[in-house]
């Protein structure tokens, strides 16, 4: 081949261009194999030197990326140029506050994930009532951690930063919570609404709140009421927007008939009936149900798992607006430049007010006893408001829904829920401003009366039990609204108050840390209500059917009353649906399930108003100016 190759004849070149002898020498097979692996390993060498090459260029441009969004967001990037007017900061505040405001919204959700299988009445595998309202607790104990925890970076980060990483929380906490509903997983409502959605709600709530303290230093008072007014009517304006995204998206479920109409058998306490052959799990609704769940159908039979109340499908849509309305706040946020105050600003002394004349460090304010007398005041009066806004929807019904039933539907009860919100709203706007009048301690004095206004409701719902009517029902809306009032006032006082005790220096994180009073408050408050409401309607439940007769109580459920236990506990026996069975005059219980509440509230009222009587100036020895003296010497 050598040979062959050396004597085959030179290829005619082309004109003009020279042809020149081919001498070459013939490399053996094993230097040419040889030669090709060293050419093999020197490109991979290259190629790997130039996927190192490109994976170092994005990590650099991650890294270059990671480090412009933080820029952006940060504090030195937003601090206001000379002639900023400071009320273009208050509409991009009360984004952020209506979107995490709508925490107390939560109410409307009770109803709908308590029947979220059984639709129109709760069914057998359905969470209760005391399941679901921890979900809210939890949500409030993260915020207080949050507060507590990153408040001190939340100053130092700026309001942009915080009010971004609160759209994200927020906003994914309510899409995570829509998955759990619709896959009926509970671990995935207390991380999404409990968890990520208790910190939204901590970093979406302090971080406007002092940013405006800042811009408005000659009004505290005020500039606190406009930040926590737009919280406050957060859940005026989800409510609402709740109401008609449920109406959107639900769907009634399979219906088999008016219950005497359809063969039904009872098994472990749950109600069965055929359906084309097969037996499905039911439930019976009756009219009082469907108008309570705001449904509109034919009372009777309903095949569990075939309807959708449209709570998932909520909590996704919901998710995806806050996320983009919070965004939007957060980039319109700006802080003023160090030692900035408003032109011909004078601090005064007001005498109304409690002031000491100092700053206090964040850490120092913990040794102070001031910090835990606001502490528990801020918790005693916490405890009323936040239990009514959480489980309001559900009071409402119960209260004055068996009384009332044409009148207090599902839309009133939501209706009374916005009420709420709106006085909750009004409160926080009208109690600050006026504590810049009165004082923060003579202002929180003003809540006491929260205190015989609580105590009387259980005589007004014991009335209602005997006399149903509508100004039972009224009086009960006008006394809560104005303890709404007191529960609006009281947060958007606070920070003026601790303001005026600790200095407006470390005010944020201060801030934070009181409002575990808050997440105490929301913790213990709805757990209260739970429990003690579910005594007394297993107490009632048993009353009534002690008063059934065995002969109607077979009819109507299809076992004997040796059965009860298991009936009651799978949700098939009911107030409701033993009042259909009832003796004629036998009055419904159900308006009393909240006396016992009403009256330990009321208790820890008073408690927080002698916490408040207690409160005096802060000794100057705990002032960061004083104890730098104290060191230097």
């Amino acid at each position: 081949t050598a040979t062959a190759a050396a004597t085959t004849p030179l290829r005619a070149s082309p004109a003009g261009v020279s042809a020149k002898p081919l001498s070459f020498q013939l490399h053996s097979q094993h230097e040419t194999t040889q030669s090709l692996n060293i050419f093999a390993s020197s490109s991979g060498d290259l190629k790997r030197d130039r996927r190192g090459q490109r994976t170092s260029l994005t990590q650099w441009r991650n890294a270059s990326v990671l480090a412009n969004m933080k820029a952006f967001l940060s504090r030195e990037n937003i601090v206001a140029k000379e002639g900023y007017n400071r009320y273009f900061n208050v509409p991009f505040s009360f984004l952020v506050q209506l979107s995490v405001g709508s925490v107390y919204a939560w109410s409307v959700f009770n109803s709908p994930l308590t029947r979220e299988i059984g639709v129109v009445s709760a069914s057998a595998d359905d969470w209760g009532l005391t399941t679901v309202l921890p979900i809210f607790s939890t949500c409030a104990i993260t915020l207080g951690i949050t507060t507590t925890l990153l408040g001190p970076w939340a100053e130092k980060s700026g309001p942009r930063m915080v009010a971004s990483a609160a759209a994200l929380a927020w906003g994914g906490g309510l899409i995570l919570t829509g998955i759990g509903t619709h896959y009926h997983l509970l671990p995935l409502l207390y991380l999404g609404y409990g968890v990520f959605g208790g910190i939204g709600w901590g970093l979406g709530y302090i971080s406007p709140v002092s940013t405006l303290m800042k811009w408005f230093p000659d009004k505290r008072g005020l500039a606190t009421g406009l930040a926590l007014t737009a919280f406050g009517g957060g859940a005026m304006l989800a409510t609402p927007i709740n109401e008609a995204l449920f109406s959107a998206f639900s769907e009634l479920p399979t219906y088999l008939g008016a219950e005497c109409d359809v063969d039904l058998i009872t098994e472990g306490g749950r109600r069965f009936a055929e359906v084309s052959g097969e037996m499905h799990e039911v439930v019976v609704a009756n009219a009082i149900d469907l108008s309570k769940a705001n449904l509109e159908g034919l009372p009777g039979v309903y095949v569990v798992g075939t309807g959708d109340t449209g709570a998932a499908q909520t909590f996704m849509a919901l998710g995806a607006t806050y996320f983009s309305c919070i965004l939007a706040g957060a980039m319109g946020q700006r802080v003023p430049r160090e030692g900035w105050k408003p032109e011909g600003f004078v601090e005064k002394v007001n005498e109304k007010q409690i002031q000491s004349h100092g700053d206090v460090g964040y850490n120092e304010a913990l040794k102070t006893p001031q910090f835990y007398l606001l502490w528990a005041a801020v918790m005693g009066n916490a405890v009323a408001g936040v239990t009514m806004m959480s489980c309001a929807k559900t009071i409402m019904t119960d209260v004055f829904g068996s009384a009332l039933p044409y009148i207090v539907t599902g839309s009133f009860a939501a209706a009374y829920v916005a009420a709420l919100s709106g006085a909750n709203m009004v409160g926080r706007l009208g109690w600050a401003a006026a504590s810049d009048h009165i004082g923060r301690k003579n202002t929180y004095f003003m809540f006491g009366i929260s205190v015989p206004i609580l105590a009387s409701l259980p005589t007004l719902t014991n009335y209602t039990i005997e006399h149903p009517g509508l100004i039972p029902l009224y009086t009960f809306c006008g006394a809560t609204a104005v303890s709404l009032t007191f529960y609006g006032g009281l947060f958007s006082v606070l920070p003026a108050y601790l303001a005026d005790l600790f200095g407006e220096k470390h005010v944020g994180a201060i801030h934070g840390r009181q409002l575990t009073a808050w997440s105490a408050a929301a913790l213990g408050g709805p757990m209260l209500l739970s429990a003690l409401r579910e005594r007394s309607y297993t107490s009632s439940v048993y009353d009534l059917v002690d008063k059934v007769s065995d002969g109607d109580f077979i009819s109507k459920f299809g076992v004997g009353k040796d059965s009860v236990d298991q009936l009651v506990s799978m949700k098939t026996v009911t107030i409701s649906s033993l009042m259909d069975i009832a003796p004629a005059g036998t009055l419904d219980p159900t308006p009393s399930l909240y006396n016992t509440t009403l009256y330990s509230m009321a208790g820890l009222l008073t408690v927080a108003v002698i916490c408040n009587a207690l409160i005096k100036p802060v000794h100057p020895k705990h002032f960061i100016q004083q104890q730098k003296e104290n060191r230097s010497q």
